[in-house]
């Protein structure tokens, strides 16, 4: 399989992979070391080698752009948390310049083909900013993301579920795009960093060699309380509860918890098409990425077998209960052929 690398302006990196295909696809994702990078980047190979299409991959993106230009037909795939569309369906937040209406329609072009959690939500910081954790963030400056992502409200609602603190009053928030993520944590220009982490985490593993850091989970109280936990019924947000043991993020990161559990609000999303994208075209792309599910969990990254891929049970996937997705019908097709149940409130 021949790989040819292009490279674009601003840390945007497009990877196409070429064979006898007769389709042509685009598509767009976040950092390529992160889970939405590494999922679409493995969807283009295996619909590569399946024969299914060509993608030519464009990565470093701020998936709120990214998804508005699949609903609006300029982009084919998109890598999607589903709090984007939850938002967008009502005109708020990063697409409340569409209004409620704009986003409502655009909203009803969009289609899953699988999902998968991207990241859970946490605090951390280098050692050397001998940061209190959650007690020490009033006064500071956080790192929560890329300007009008998913991650950033995300970063936000957590700061202030735990904190009661909010960005511009309680303390300064800095956003910079995924691209630049790994030198702002090292730059210092912010004493802690609230972001989406992986187990492990490129990002981190990156970071840290500028040194030791502190990871916190979020605290036991404050994840029991109805408050915390109202957070489930936001589309595309779940509470992920693991044990300490698996909170492996990377050499040189201490994880603080006042038990052996680590504790946080977990990110879940999928890759999004266009409603019209043909059927045989989307059961393709579906069916080459479960035909090669085994190989992506155990050979892409590390982190890929702790990203809830394969899974078609909404209390994970988050396809139900308010999400206005649904499965693309080819999706559905691929997904029954292989022998899994799609809930009805899915379809």
């Amino acid at each position: 399989m021949l790989k040819r690398m292009i490279i674009g302006t601003a840390a945007t990196v497009g990877l196409s992979f070429s064979v006898n295909a007769q389709t042509l696809l685009t598509a767009e994702t976040a950092a390529p070391t992160g889970v939405p990078g590494t999922t679409v980047i493995s969807l283009s190979e295996a619909a590569s080698k399946a024969g299914v299409a060509d993608m030519q991959v464009t990565t470093g993106q701020t998936l709120t752009n990214s998804v508005q230009n699949v609903a609006e037909g300029k982009t084919d795939v998109a890598a999607a948390p589903f709090v984007l569309p939850f938002l967008m369906a009502r005109g708020v937040g990063p697409y409340a310049n569409l209004g409620k209406e704009k986003g409502a329609e655009l909203t009803g072009n969009l289609r899953v083909l699988y999902t998968y959690r991207l990241a859970v939500q946490a605090l951390f910081a280098y050692d050397s900013k001998n940061f209190g954790g959650w007690d020490s963030v009033e006064g500071s400056t956080l790192f929560n993301g890329p300007p009008r992502g998913a991650a950033l409200t995300n970063a936000r609602n957590l700061t202030r579920l735990i904190t009661g603190l909010e960005e511009g009053k309680g303390y300064t928030g800095l956003q910079v795009n995924w691209g630049q993520a790994v030198k702002t944590m090292q730059d210092g220009s912010s004493d802690a960093m609230v972001l989406p982490i992986s187990f492990p985490d490129g990002r981190m593993i990156q970071a840290v060699s500028s040194g030791a850091m502190t990871l916190w989970s979020a605290p036991k109280d404050v994840f029991e309380s109805a408050a915390f936990q109202k957070i489930g019924n936001v589309p595309g947000t779940v509470t992920v509860t693991m044990p300490l043991s698996e909170a492996v993020v990377a050499d040189g990161v201490t994880v603080v918890t006042e038990d052996d559990k680590f504790r946080g609000p977990g990110t879940v999303g999928g890759e999004v098409v266009h409603k019209d994208m043909d059927f045989e075209l989307a059961k393709g792309l579906t069916k080459a990425f479960l035909d090669n599910l085994d190989s992506i969990y155990k050979q892409k990254a590390p982190f890929m077998g702790n990203t809830w891929l394969g899974e078609v049970d909404i209390a994970v996937t988050d396809m139900c209960n308010g999400n206005p997705l649904k499965y693309h019908p080819g999706a559905v097709a691929a997904w029954e052929e292989a022998g899994y149940t799609i809930p009805d409130c899915a379809k």
